[in-house]
């Protein structure tokens, strides 16, 4: 059995193995390297990805605390402006009741005697109309295009192709 294989058949058979093995090794450091370099680049990616979180986070509170803020104040401005209306408004009746007691035949002191009270009566159907949290918080997607023409702000076009 030793005699099938000459000194020199085993040499090369080694040396062929032994570069078999070094073209093996170097791909597979090769491949290392590779993963190395791309370990690297993601883990600089998902530290660039958490910074931006971060400040994304911090947008993200601010504009809920600025949110929160303005409706805030929004609701102060219509308490504040209710208040004004209710003020003029009692001002105005006592106005009228003066006038209606010092002219209580004049046409002019009933007009504005029924102005009061059609003044007193608006105030009263917005106060019920309007409710903020639905005008900041909508519960369902608006129709910006419905809302104006209600508000005659924008007229309806199939309105105008009937005119035409």
């Amino acid at each position: 059995m030793l005699g099938l294989y000459s000194k020199k058949d085993v040499e090369k058979l080694v040396d062929r193995l032994k570069e078999e093995y070094e073209e093996a090794l170097r791909t597979q450091r090769q491949a290392a390297e590779e993963l190395k370099e791309e370990n690297r680049n993601l883990a600089a990616r998902v530290s660039q990805l958490e910074a931006e979180r971060a400040t994304v986070a911090d947008a993200l509170i601010d504009a809920v605390k600025a949110g929160e803020r303005i409706r805030k104040e929004s609701e102060d401005a219509a308490a504040n402006g209710n208040k004004e209306l209710s003020l003029l408004i009692a001002k105005c009746r006592l106005l009228s009741g003066d006038l209606l007691a010092k002219y209580p035949d004049a046409e002019d002191v009933k007009a504005f005697s029924d102005f009061v009270d059609a003044l007193q009566g608006e105030a009263s159907e917005e106060e019920d109309g309007l409710d903020m949290d639905e005008v900041l918080a909508p519960k369902y997607p608006l129709d910006l295009g419905k809302l104006c023409k209600e508000l005659g702000l924008m007229e309806d076009k199939d309105a105008e192709t009937e005119e035409a």
